[in-house]
């Protein structure tokens, strides 16, 4: 028959927690450096602000080049720009969520630690 299998010595754990530690804190480190160094709180407002300006500032140059390519007077600007800003409430809705940093705009490593999120489960 087969032995069992004996666990090793509880004397080098602290030696075995510390080092796994340390590679698990490496390897944090590595993947913060491949998705980039998180945001302070300057980095969120400057991201917010250009966000929203960019959004507006897209929505209401289409709407101004189609009202000038169509004639149709300022009623394409004011739609586009209306657009513009619900882009940019999407926009910061995502920055402030932490959305639009993941692929796919889904937080990845959450969805596999949440209780019954296997595919086998029913929700």
């Amino acid at each position: 028959m087969t032995e069992p299998k004996v666990p090793p010595p509880l004397d080098d754990l602290e030696a075995r927690l510390k080092a796994a530690r340390d590679r698990q804190n490496g390897r944090k480190r590595d993947d913060a450096a491949a998705k980039g160094a998180p945001l302070g709180g300057l980095g969120f407002a400057v991201r917010i602000g250009v966000e929203m300006v960019a959004s507006l500032a897209v929505g209401a140059g289409i709407g101004w080049l189609l009202d000038q390519w169509l004639g149709s007077g300022p009623w394409l600007m004011v739609i586009f720009l209306i657009l513009g800003m619900g882009a940019a409430m999407m926009s910061v809705y995502r920055v402030m969520m932490g959305l639009g940093s993941a692929v796919g705009y889904g937080a990845a490593e959450n969805d596999d630690k949440k209780p019954g999120s296997g595919s086998g489960s029913k929700s």
